[in-house]
């Protein structure tokens, strides 16, 4: 199997299983996308004083795509660190 086959298998089998984690709170099951999602959101809306504060903020860039950027970046970090199984 060529390096080329074996990149596309496992990336295919990523995101199959993409949806498959699940947490119980109460009773309630929960997909683990939602968690991720609120952390990102969370960081990026800490980040922002924090850029504010320290005065970059006019320097980074378009903003919406820093600060969405920003989001994903904690929400993938958050989906590797929890619920990664591979």
């Amino acid at each position: 199997m060529s390096n080329l086959q074996r990149l596309f298998t496992i990336g295919l089998a990523s995101s199959i299983a993409g949806c498959d984690p699940v947490f119980q709170v109460a009773g309630a099951n929960f997909p683990s996308w939602l968690p991720c999602l609120i952390a990102g959101v969370s960081a990026a809306a800490v980040a922002r004083p924090i850029f504010v504060r320290l005065g970059i903020e006019p320097y980074v860039g378009p903003l919406p795509l820093i600060y969405s950027s920003l989001a994903l970046l904690v929400a993938m970090l958050v989906w590797i660190v929890f619920f990664n199984r591979i």
